[in-house]
């Protein structure tokens, strides 16, 4: 009774403390998924909204990976970390897989999980029901320590302020990425001042800029190239930077290869944009600049010319966090490419009288160019019996057609034949791997932009480790008219295609059904959307899909209700 008493004096608790002080740094939402630990933070954010304080919107989510997946898509269009809440060790075991995404493609966020008690009696907040025994664990941080740039243990209740100050400018610093604050249940319950929960943040974020002598020696070195070539897989920066580069590239006639790309560093429709394969290009050029690319190319199939000089730039171009990533860097340039690509571009129009020269190369790329996206189109729509990707990703294309939308593809749609014109328009898994990101990532990013057509576009398996039910549910409870679309091959296809290429002529290759590979029989999915109101509907047909995908786009335009339409595809 004491301890209460305390509390009341002060105004709040720590726990009580973290909502409020997360909307001082900008957070807008906190997608959580509640345990015994949250008592104290759940009766201080019910404290906070009754006496009128301004504080994120906090969103219950069914399962931890989508809350983080939720977080990653609203951060890749509003620019903004927002903040995932989780269950001690085990719903933080569970959030693990995006806290391994967002590291992998530099997703700041501010990931808190309660910890269990350390006190078995005599404190308020101390352990009651078994669990508090059954989730202890002598290094909880370990769970997610490698895919995060910080981490931190909450031990007396006054420090939370500094904490999330500290961790939100560390997740916004260069290179960004998620942190961790491990938040213990009696420190969450103990008494705070309510008057620094609106102080002004201690901490700015520290952004990197390029040094000018690294700028103008990657601008001479392209002017003076005869067979440039940049490799862009993570955007280019903010909308200023891809106007930027977009230009800088049509100047001086330089192809662009989009190898495995994650975001849209330049419109698939642009002149200079060569398509996803690198080999054709890379085995001649002279200047190769590697534009924030994690895996530029595949080193056992695209050969490099071994003279030419290799530029990597992005915000840490060595990619430092990887213990294996040994691809030739002569120049490292590190900064936001938000800095470094405009800054880029005015020196390369410094030496806009050397781009003169450049006009054959420049016919030359745009021919090849528009050559590729017609064998695409005209690819992807032959007659064929079954539903393929390329049949999907070109039809999806049409009907997208002059509207904002934005595409999340995980395993999905094929970038170039959909034709993707806009910054954050496009997004594909991250490299790390981490299976069921697309659905709740278009979810978050809808939460950003609700005026935006956000698509999910994944394989069945993907569906399934999206944890749909949650993310069905969270679309209906928000009313988010997000479009989820479900290529069904019944497996795994990225596996089986894997082993094929080791493996050709193997015996796993020779069989019908692949061992670990299937996923036979297919629930019906429909049914699964169905349960939240969505629209559903199931499509087999080649000649139906299209009308089908033009109905999901207007339920979701018109009706603003969410739509579900699962594609039968055959293997490929």
């Amino acid at each position: 009774m004491s301890d209460r008493a305390e509390t009341n004096s002060v105004g709040t608790t720590a726990g009580g403390a973290i909502f409020r002080r997360l909307k001082a740094l900008g957070v807008d939402y906190v997608f959580a998924n509640s345990g015994t630990d949250f008592p104290p933070i759940i009766e201080g954010l019910a404290e906070a909204v009754s006496s009128g304080a301004d504080v994120p919107k906090a969103v219950a989510v069914g399962h931890e990976h989508a809350a983080m997946g939720l977080a990653h898509g609203h951060f890749l269009i509003s620019g903004r970390p927002q903040a995932v809440m989780l269950h001690t060790n085990v719903g933080l075991a569970n959030g693990a897989i995006g806290a391994i995404n967002a590291a992998c493609e530099h997703i700041p966020l501010l990931l808190l999980s309660g910890r269990t008690p350390t006190t078995e009696s005599g404190r308020f907040g101390a352990r009651t029901v078994p669990i508090g025994w059954g989730q202890e664990m002598r290094d909880q941080t370990a769970l997610v320590r490698e895919a995060c740039k910080w981490d931190c243990e909450l031990r007396v209740p006054e420090q939370i302020f500094e904490l999330l100050d500290r961790g939100h400018a560390i997740a916004s610093s260069t290179p960004k990425g998620p942190v961790y604050i491990s938040l213990p249940r009696e420190v969450l319950c103990e008494a705070v001042d309510v008057e620094y929960t609106s102080a002004a943040p201690q901490f700015s974020p520290a952004l990197s800029a390029p040094a000018p002598g690294d700028i103008q020696a990657a601008a001479d070195l392209l002017a003076n190239s005869e067979r440039p070539l940049i490799i862009a897989q993570r955007g280019a920066g903010d909308e200023r930077s891809f106007n930027a580069f977009s230009d800088m590239v049509s100047k001086w006639g330089i192809p662009v290869c989009s190898w495995w790309a994650t975001s849209l560093a330049i419109s698939t429709e642009h002149d200079c944009h060569i398509g996803a394969d690198p080999r054709p290009w890379l085995q001649s050029a002279d200047v190769v600049l590697v534009l924030n690319s994690l895996a530029p190319w595949w080193p056992d199939q695209h050969p490099l010319n071994p003279s030419a000089t290799i530029i990597n730039m992005g915000p840490d171009p060595i990619f430092s966090r990887h213990p294996v990533r040994n691809f030739r860097s002569d120049l490292s340039i590190a900064g936001e490419l938000a800095i470094s690509i405009p800054q880029l571009a005015k020196a390369m129009d410094a030496r806009l009288p050397a781009a003169g020269s450049k006009n054959e190369r420049r016919i030359e790329i745009r021919d090849r160019s528009k050559a590729l996206r017609e064998d695409q189109r005209r690819s992807a729509l032959a007659p064929c019996p079954t539903i393929t990707k390329a049949f999907v990703s070109a039809v999806l294309s049409d009907v997208l057609e002059d509207i904002d939308s934005s595409v999340f593809s995980e395993l999905g749609a094929i970038l170039g034949v959909l034709k993707r014109t806009k910054r954050n328009s496009w997004f594909q898994e991250p490299h790390s791997g981490g299976l069921g990101w697309s659905f709740p990532c278009a979810i978050g990013a809808c939460l950003a932009d609700p005026e935006r057509v956000c698509v999910a576009v994944m394989g069945d398996g993907s569906y399934i480790f999206s944890n749909p039910v949650a993310c069905h549910q969270i679309c209906e409870s928000l009313n988010l008219p997000v479009l989820a679309i479900v290529l069904n091959n019944e497996g795994w296809g990225a596996v089986r295609q894997s082993v094929i290429q080791l493996y050709p002529d193997g015996l796993a290759a020779k069989l019908n059904r692949m061992p670990l590979t299937s996923l036979h029989p297919s629930p019906n999915f429909t049914m699964v959307a169905a349960a939240s109101r969505a629209f559903a509907v199931k499509v087999d047909d080649p000649a139906a899909l299209r009308m089908v995908l033009e109905k999901a786009v207007e339920t979701v335009v018109f009706e603003k209700r969410q739509a579900f339409v699962e594609v039968k595809i055959g293997s490929e």
